[in-house]
């Protein structure tokens, strides 16, 4: 069973998720403009010092920026997560152009996987997104898949134009109808917590599960900490994975 944290910026954080027992270790860079991150670049030898696998997702998915990008911190995973849906339609358009960014990455750097985010609707209300069609569409270019939940009903991302750190679960049994689908890993992400963990995966049967927002360290009014780990939720988190 993998486990996967993300926005793991800084070598301390990055020490800490691989003594936690985490397998994939994520850092997030923000912006084109400011992609060269010194501390995060430092993770990414820390993680492959541990023996653990580092990812890094760019929230953006320009050819020569992302290049620039995997020449500079040389991870083993780069993550796209930018949304290629509206709904139930699929934007050919943006399918077409990622999976012409994936085939261009895997040609330059074969020796770098891909990850690719592919959306889910909350629980209840997965006829709402397009899940398995985009499934179908991307699994050729891509090595991985992570399930994210997708707001649904006028709802904003918290990051317009990406899918992911909701906190909210996504539907469990749509998730579970990409696993059997799909030929490459699956890992199970959106609003997974230690406490809730070890039943998302008893269900969907994926090959790994990723949790950002449940395990951050909370602030004075009980709000998760952006790019701030509970080094005790994560281990609980790890245990609940490895028990089953």
């Amino acid at each position: 069973m993998i486990i996967q944290i993300y926005e793991i910026q800084e070598p301390k954080e990055a020490a800490l998720m691989a003594d936690c027992g985490v397998d994939h270790i994520g850092g997030v860079i923000l912006s084109p403009d400011e992609w060269m991150i010194p501390v995060l670049k430092d993770s990414v030898s820390v993680i492959r010092e541990a023996g653990r696998k580092s990812s890094i997702i760019p929230l953006f998915s320009d050819p020569d920026a992302v290049h620039r990008v995997i020449e500079w911190y040389q991870p083993d995973i780069i993550h796209f997560c930018d949304s290629l849906n509206h709904g139930v339609v699929v934007d050919e358009a943006a399918v077409s152009a990622a999976n012409l960014l994936q085939q261009g990455v895997s040609e330059r750097f074969p020796q770098v996987e891909i990850m690719r985010t592919i959306p889910i609707a909350p629980p209840g209300l997965g006829s709402q997104v397009s899940t398995l069609e985009l499934g179908r569409l991307l699994e050729e270019s891509s090595d991985w898949f992570l399930t994210d939940t997708l707001l649904v009903g006028g709802a904003a991302q918290p990051v317009f134009g990406h899918v992911g750190i909701t906190g909210k679960l996504c539907d469990w049994e749509v998730a579970r109808d990409l696993v059997n689908q799909s030929h490459i890993p699956v890992i199970l992400a959106g609003g997974l917590s230690p406490e809730n963990v070890a039943e998302g995966l008893r269900f969907t049967q994926p090959a790994g599960a990723d949790t950002c927002t449940a395990t951050n360290l909370l602030d004075e009014s009980g709000k998760p900490i952006r790019f701030r780990k509970d080094p005790e939720k994560v281990r609980r988190f790890v245990e609940s994975c490895r028990a089953l």
